[in-house]
């Protein structure tokens, strides 16, 4: 982190959506605040807290603008700076939603907002309970005296009665920002690995939207309603930001990387698209699904997504198979990122149990577990160096090949995801995070240190 008095900032007002847990309605109010404001001609940039893919998809449609990622361990505290600072040149309005609980994590959401000073905002399902509402708000506002919490959402709330209760029982110090009635129209749709993809249901969201700004409306609590105060974002040192731009812009000079993007895959990252893009590279996209010839290409990116959920139709596009199986055989590279990991293998089991052949590019069968998962933030310990992620997944590979290392756990000793590197194939579990190394992810897509790893396995350490 670099800050500088030199540097002067540029002030946006802000606001902070936090949470006691997960599933008390984040994602909904944000969405609906985002929709509230740019109905009324604001600029709102909208960015979500730590590894997330579908969150982001509903708060772009909402709020008209690009979402990206703020999570200081995955991306650092001058990236998140800067994306902060670049926001708020342009935006009327800067929301960022959280992940999990306030102070889940490390680095967890108050973290990052006492770093960069952007007051809080608690959002609560207060169903079943009343007073005990305010007290638990009150508690997370005291819990630190670097975090700074501007009110109370009481989500789900049964009627003015319910509200009364827990607004004369909060201190003055902390408001009731809004009284949210109970209305499951308004709730966003989900599916097992969270939220439904927002072009899948595109339309519909736009009802859904325009039902919550009513819905914001009715409030008798008016505290959201107005714009919050401005904060002031600082750039980062232009010496950071100009020796990584000038030492990587033509790293990918051109090159070629084609993107799978469709139904199946499309857990990817803006901030990936840009990294790319930035080191030079062309950026074309493709569709498992339905393309039968690949694009030229100097590189392949499968990214996670649902790949499990059209197995079918992935196995039955035999013309995509093979022409991904040929690509395979130059040993230009190939990333496949967990749902990418999962249709490079020989097999796929889906949810209901039927197998379907996939690419057998990588040896091994995939088979979804319904529930039970892995997830967690990771470092992907490879020869081309070392680059940040995370696993977010419900299935299991088996009868994979020797990894040549696993990723390296944020906190915990123990082994994370196994990566394999065959031929220019590197595939895992891992969602990576492009701008955490972008030499690394240049060498990556440029196939660099994978040949010798052909027949030859390294071992890398895990606990490094």
């Amino acid at each position: 982190m670099t800050t500088s008095a030199a540097y002067s900032p540029v002030s946006c007002p802000a606001l902070f959506l936090t949470a006691p847990a997960s599933n008390q309605g984040k994602t909904t109010i944000t969405a609906a605040l985002a929709r509230y404001f740019t109905n009324q001609g604001k600029v709102v940039r909208v960015f979500k807290t730590g590894p997330d893919y579908l969150d982001p998809q509903i708060l772009a449609q909402a709020s008209k603008q690009p979402v990206e990622q703020l999570d200081i361990w995955m991306a650092g505290e001058d990236y998140c700076q800067d994306k902060l600072y670049q926001a708020a040149q342009d935006a009327d309005l800067i929301l960022v939603e959280g992940a999990m609980g306030m102070f889940d994590g490390d680095p967890s959401s108050a973290d990052l907002a006492a770093r960069f000073g952007i007051p809080m905002a608690i959002v609560m399902d207060v169903k079943g309970m009343a007073q005990t509402a305010a007290a638990l708000a009150t508690g997370l506002a005291n819990f630190r005296e670097d975090v700074t919490v501007s009110g109370l959402i009481a989500n789900r709330c049964g009627s003015e009665r319910h509200a009364e209760l827990i607004r004369d029982a909060l201190p003055e110090s902390l408001p009731l920002l809004a009284t949210l009635k109970r209305d499951e129209g308004i709730t966003l749709p989900e599916r097992h690995l969270g939220l439904v993809q927002a072009n899948e249901v595109k339309d519909e969201l736009e009802v859904r939207f325009e039902a919550a700004v009513e819905w914001l409306k009715e409030t008798k609590d008016k505290g959201l309603l107005s714009l919050p105060d401005a904060v002031p974002f600082y750039p980062v040192e232009s010496s950071v930001i100009n020796v990584e731009e000038k030492a990587t812009a033509s790293l990918l000079k051109g090159k070629t990387i084609a993107i799978a993007q469709d139904a199946a895959f499309s857990f990817i990252y803006d901030a990936n698209i840009k990294a790319l893009t930035k080191m030079g590279a062309k950026v074309v996209f493709f569709s498992p699904l339905k393309d039968t010839v690949l694009p030229f290409a100097d590189a392949l990116w499968l990214p996670g997504g649902y790949p499990e959920l059209h197995a079918k139709a992935l196995s039955d596009n035999l013309p995509m198979r093979e022409a991904i199986q040929a690509f395979y055989q130059t040993g230009k590279a190939i990333l496949a990122e967990c749902g990418g990991m999962l249709y490079s293998l020989g097999d796929l089991t889906d949810l209901n149990d039927a197998c379907y052949p996939m690419l057998g590019i990588l040896e091994g069968q995939g088979t979804m577990r319904g529930k039970r998962g892995c997830q967690g933030m990771q470092t992907v310990v490879i020869p081309q160096g070392e680059i940040r992620g995370h696993a977010h997944h419900r299935s299991r590979s088996a009868n994979t090949p020797e990894p040549v290392g696993h990723g390296r756990r944020q906190r915990h000793p123990a082994p994370g995801e196994a990566i394999y590197q065959q031929k220019g194939l590197t595939a895992s579990y891992l969602h990576l995070f492009f701008p955490s190394n972008l030499e690394a992810t240049a060498k990556l897509f440029l196939g660099k240190n994978n040949s010798s790893l052909d027949g030859n396995v390294t071992h890398l350490s895990s606990s490094k």
